[in-house]
């Protein structure tokens, strides 16, 4: 019966081989410059949030939140990506906290648009139609009040303004006086045009927000990626030997026999005879085994058993 013929395989090339480390370098590389990059945006994020935080006292901005979280995921997971051990502890890590600012980016990003659009009209300030009061020198602002005079309508009413104020007394409702559908007033500021850049800083971090919210998907599934891959410790794979024909060969070690007798010789059985008979100086009977003369003097010894 014809054998079916052996399909030829074909040896496995360096690139081959070398291939899942190549993967590793450039899945490293990868995940690096995108933390780095998600690093950078946190910190503008934050800069920006800080500074729309502090630009006045009595409107609330939140968004320098996600840049705190955002940053310190970013951090651990730069930290993680060097390590070699306890690496997918720390990915795992810095996988929740930049989970935690891409919600966090979400939110705020909402919650800022708000406020921009909704609660701040610029149109007063850019027409000049706000004033701006700061008391004299030797007062403190939180502690310094004046009443100013606002007319609506149909009637005037006071306002009770406290120092390095911007004030707009067409967005005060003198006949609700507790009740205002946008900001009348802006306290802690050193001029109305802070509250235009206000305006604008709102904007800005409502855009670097949405921003940092896919650039930490991204970066959050690219680390989750990254996590499962080993140290890429390659090493090629030893070629494997062949097998003779009549299965494994010996051991390499000679054997006390083929070391005791020269190449040339064979070990003969002698004729058995009917009696006993002297063979070096010993007495051989028929059944005995046969004994073969050493090669070695008197005064060597013979090399050890083991290689």
């Amino acid at each position: 019966m014809q054998q079916p013929a052996a399909q030829p395989t074909t040896p496995q090339t360096a690139t081959e081989i070398l291939d899942p480390a190549a993967e590793y370098l450039k899945r490293r590389k990868t995940a690096l410059w995108v933390t780095v990059a998600l690093l950078s945006l946190s910190m503008v994020v934050l800069a920006i949030g800080l500074i729309s935080a502090t630009r006045t006292d009595n409107v609330p901005v939140a968004g320098y939140y996600p840049g705190i979280t955002l940053s310190f995921g970013a951090f651990l997971g730069i930290v993680g990506i060097h390590l070699l051990e306890n690496r997918r502890p720390m990915l795992m890590a810095a996988i929740i906290f930049i989970s935690i600012g891409v919600i966090t980016s979400f939110f705020c990003a909402v919650v800022d648009g708000i406020i921009a659009a909704e609660f701040i009209d610029r149109r007063p300030l850019l027409e000049g139609s706000c004033e701006f009061y700061v008391s004299g020198s030797g007062y403190a602002y939180d502690n310094y009040y004046t009443e100013a005079t606002c007319r609506s309508s149909n009637s005037a009413c006071k306002l009770r303004v406290r120092s390095n104020t911007c004030y707009c007394c067409y967005l005060y409702n003198c006949e609700s006086p507790d009740y205002h559908a946008q900001y009348y007033e802006f306290t802690g500021v050193s001029s109305c045009w802070d509250v235009i850049h206000l305006h604008r800083l709102l904007w800005a971090s409502v855009v670097l927000n949405l921003l940092g919210l896919f650039l930490g998907i991204i970066t959050a599934a690219i680390l989750g990626a990254y996590k499962d891959m080993p140290n890429g410790n390659y090493q090629a794979p030893t070629t494997p030997q062949p097998v003779p024909e009549g299965g494994p060969t010996s051991t390499s070690c000679p054997s006390e026999e083929s070391q005791s007798q020269p190449p040339s010789q064979a070990p003969t059985q002698p004729p058995s005879q009917g009696g006993s008979q002297e063979q070096g100086g010993y007495m051989l009977t028929p059944n005995a085994p046969v004994l073969y003369g050493s090669s070695y003097g008197p005064f060597e010894k013979p090399p050890p058993y083991a290689c």
